[in-house]
């Protein structure tokens, strides 16, 4: 591997360097968690001040019509940049997991859709145990999920031939959570429009990361979180999108009153919204929705091609480095070589890899804290926001990993794992 210089060198021509100072940091403290939480952008402080001391602390109820209530709608037209879709098919508010059981419930009820659900063991286990809860309080739905007999990547064939066996309801996470493996999005869809079938994506480890064309690729349903490279914030609001066409045909299982055709009406019947807005429930949550919004702009300032390929650029070479430097030591890439079918995250795997990700963490005087992501039982992630990662922090990476691989006699192999960061 290269000096620490040439590494220092890549950052100083690097064309997003300067994103990095909008971001908070911790001394002595290297970040590449930002695929479970983003780092917070500076500008959320001022954001949230306005909002608490002003919008609410005195407007009150007067910053709803003048502020609130335009909110979502602003959150979804920036949005639609990233997702190339139509503002109107994109809907805020939620969490990832009340999103995605409203729209089976929805396409279920539809009549359009066959009451096969499919997924396979790349997915998110929040997303398993939604599918898993219909396969019990809806009658006669049935759930397959598809097992590839490893963690890395789909097989193509195998899950095309199982959606022509089943057609139905199938989830799918666009970039997987622990190998970041990346799916052909308009293949898959293509095929599952040809068999009847529709396929809902969880873009939560996609959606400010890789570039996604909702639109293009012909997709239908998706959902999504923004707190991991969008830097929304722990616990930022969820997005829907729904396809026009498709989701005029669509009811909300949840009949909420901001779903409601006219809510200020106040009628005592439910009359749902013409548009997608039929699918908000309760009150919107402004404060998190307005710690959402800074680092969007960011993200849009940047722009996602410029993003992509510093992450490729990244990944390739802990890619690299890892074959080179640490193989020998008992690491293991774990995430697709190709970079078409990777996103921005790469897993390691190590027999001991809990004690290494808390050598990691610990630091000691002569390097910083390295802070990784550690996935049962034996997986560190790597996760690459290129809006704050620099060249440099990879070199710290790989030469720490490699002295710890060579150390590792020194590591208390069996700490029991008492908190995952």
């Amino acid at each position: 591997m290269n000096d620490l210089e040439s590494f220092q060198l890549m950052d100083q021509d690097d064309p997003l360097q300067h994103f990095r100072s909008h971001f908070h940091h911790n001394k002595n403290e290297i970040y590449f968690d930002g695929n479970s939480l983003g780092k917070m952008p500076k500008a959320v402080i001022d954001q949230l001040k306005e909002t608490l001391e002003v919008q609410w602390g005195k407007q009150l109820i007067r910053s709803w019509n003048e502020k609130w209530l335009a909110l979502p709608t602003r959150l979804s037209e920036k949005y639609a940049q990233f997702l190339n879709a139509d503002p109107s098919e994109i809907l805020f508010g939620e969490s990832t997991s009340v999103r995605l059981y409203q729209v089976i419930y929805a396409l279920l009820n539809s009549g359009k859709y066959l009451h096969h659900l499919i997924t396979d063991n790349l997915n998110f286990p929040t997303d398993h145990y939604i599918l898993q809860g219909f396969t019990k309080n809806y009658k006669g739905t049935t759930l397959t999920r598809l097992n590839y007999g490893q963690e890395i990547r789909a097989e193509l064939d195998m899950l095309k031939d199982l959606i022509k066996e089943k057609p139905g309801i199938i989830c799918l996470s666009l970039v997987t959570y622990k190998s970041a493996y990346l799916y052909p999005m308009q293949e898959l869809n293509q095929w599952a429009e040809a068999q009847g079938a529709l396929i809902i994506w969880d873009l939560s480890h996609a959606v400010g990361a890789v570039p996604i064309h909702l639109k293009d690729s012909g997709a239908k349903v998706a959902v999504g979180c923004t707190y991991k490279y969008m830097n929304g914030g722990p616990g930022a609001p969820a997005f829907l999108y729904i396809n026009n066409t498709l989701g005029l045909e669509l009811d909300n299982p949840i009949q909420g009153w901001f779903g409601h055709q006219n809510p200020f009406n106040f009628d005592e019947d439910y009359t749902h919204s013409v548009g997608l807005e039929r699918f908000q429930n309760g009150t919107p949550s402004i404060l998190s929705m307005q710690a959402l919004e800074a680092g969007i702009d960011l993200s849009l300032a940047a722009g996602i091609s410029a993003i992509r390929t510093k992450s490729i650029t990244i990944t390739t070479l802990i890619k690299k480095a890892v074959q080179k430097e640490l193989e020998p030591f008992g690491f293991e890439f774990h995430s697709p070589h190709e970079s078409l079918y990777r996103g921005s995250h790469i897993a390691l795997l190590h027999p001991h890899a809990w004690p290494i990700t808390q050598a990691l963490i610990a630091g000691n005087k002569s390097v910083p804290k390295i802070i990784p992501d550690f996935r049962p039982p034996n997986l560190i992630r790597i996760g690459i926001a290129p809006l704050y990662t620099q060249y440099e922090s990879v070199w710290w990476l790989i030469s720490r990993l490699k002295e710890l691989g060579s150390t590792h006699s020194n590591l208390n192999f069996s700490a029991p794992i008492t908190k995952v960061p």
